[in-house]
């Protein structure tokens, strides 16, 4: 396994997280469906994680600036994980104790002090309830938390591998 030099591994990953927003874009614009506010907020941290990744490749660091790259991927893919398992939470919730329906996103950036808009974000609303398209028997929110895991299991070896 010598071939996986430090940089090809944060290479893959970059490549891996552009796959990924190539999808929800296709999800987007092509199939029509709406992401909802959490959805959002994943797609940032899918991108923060692939910068890192991009700026590790870049910059190819030696033992502990690789640690370094992996630690923040690491901690953008718990954010991920954690993000993802709100809105699974969220939809199993009964309907009644659904978070009230979010204004569309420009307005809230529009209207409210950007602080205000990312808390709402991170909360969720009733439109993070929705199961939606599937795959499998997964829907995407479940998806994601799946790529999330894999991002953490990729930075952790980044992280803890010699060489």
């Amino acid at each position: 396994m010598r071939f996986l030099t430090p940089r090809l591994m944060f290479l893959l990953a970059f490549a891996g997280c552009s796959l990924l927003m190539l999808i929800a874009l296709y999800f987007q614009h092509g199939l029509g469906l709406e992401p909802c506010p959490l959805c959002y907020v994943q797609r940032g941290e899918v991108m923060l994680f692939g910068v890192v990744a991009l700026l590790g490749t870049l910059h190819n660091p030696r033992s502990w600036g690789r640690r370094v790259y992996a630690a923040l991927m690491l901690l953008v893919a718990g954010m991920g994980i954690a993000t993802a398992g709100r809105q699974i939470w969220l939809q199993h919730l009964p309907k009644d104790q659904l978070p009230e329906c979010l204004p569309p996103l420009e307005f809230m950036l529009e209207a409210f002090p950007l602080q205000d808009v990312l808390m709402k974000m991170l909360y969720g609303s009733s439109d993070c309830a929705e199961r939606g398209w599937t795959l499998l028997g997964l829907n995407i929110a479940e998806m994601s938390l799946i790529s999330f895991c894999l991002m953490l299991g990729w930075s952790l070896w980044l992280l803890v591998r010699r060489g």
